[in-house]
C-alpha cells in the first residue's frame, strides 16, 4: 500500500471527525467557496454531483489526493436549504416533522495522477411528530445553524429520530465505509 498526503475540500468539523474515527488525519483542510443554489429543477442527486465534484475542482491537487463531499436532504424532489436562519430551519423540521426524507452524500476523491472516483450514498430517515414546543426548544440551542435539512442528527435531533435506514455517518455528513473504499481503491493505507 502506498500512502499520499490528503486534502480535505471541506471545511466542516464533522467531516473532519468522521475521518478521524477511521485513523485519516488529513495533510490540508481547504474550504472552498463554490455556489451551492440548486438550478431550477435540480434533482438532489445531481446536486450532491455536481457541487462534489465543484469542491473537488477548487482544490488544486498538486500530487495529493483530494476528498470533497457534499451532502444534500430531499424530501421527495424537494430540496431542502442548509438553514441559514432559524426561520429556514423552522420551515424544514416542519417540513421533515412526521416524514420521511433522504440524506444523499456525494463523496467525489481525485488521485494524485488526476482520475477521479466518486460514490453518492442515500440514507432514508424518519422524524417523529413534532410539536411546536419541540421545534422552538430545539431551534434555542443553536445547532441547526449551516446544517442541510435545519438539523444534526449527531445532536439534539436525535430524539426525533425514528430509524435511519443505510449508512448513519452519511446523515452525519461523511459515509465511511464508502469514502474507506475509494481511498482503499487508490492505494490509501487505511489502518
Amino acid at each position: 500500500m502506498i500512502r499520499h498526503q490528503l486534502v480535505l475540500a471541506s471545511a466542516s468539523p464533522r467531516r473532519l471527525a468522521l475521518l478521524a474515527q477511521i485513523g485519516i488525519t488529513p495533510h490540508r483542510v481547504v474550504a472552498t467557496d463554490i455556489d451551492e443554489t440548486p438550478k431550477k429543477t435540480e434533482l438532489p442527486r445531481v446536486l450532491a454531483m455536481r457541487l462534489a465534484h465543484a469542491k473537488a475542482s477548487a482544490v488544486p491537487a498538486e500530487g495529493d489526493c483530494v476528498l470533497a463531499a457534499d451532502t444534500v436532504v430531499a424530501l421527495g424532489r424537494r430540496i431542502l436549504p442548509k438553514a441559514e436562519t432559524e426561520a429556514e430551519a423552522r420551515y424544514c423540521l416542519g417540513l421533515l416533522s412526521g416524514r420521511r426524507h433522504n440524506v444523499l452524500t456525494a463523496v467525489v476523491l481525485t488521485a494524485p495522477d488526476g482520475r477521479r472516483t466518486q460514490r453518492c450514498v442515500d440514507s432514508v430517515v424518519a422524524f417523529a411528530r413534532l410539536t411546536e414546543d419541540q421545534i422552538s426548544a430545539y431551534l434555542a440551542g443553536g445547532e441547526w445553524q449551516g446544517k442541510a435539512g435545519g438539523y444534526a442528527i449527531q445532536g439534539m435531533a436525535s430524539s426525533f429520530i425514528r430509524f435511519v435506514s443505510g449508512s448513519y455517518s452519511n446523515v452525519v455528513g461523511l459515509p465511511l465505509f464508502e469514502t474507506a473504499q475509494l481511498l482503499r481503491g487508490i492505494g490509501w493505507a487505511i489502518p
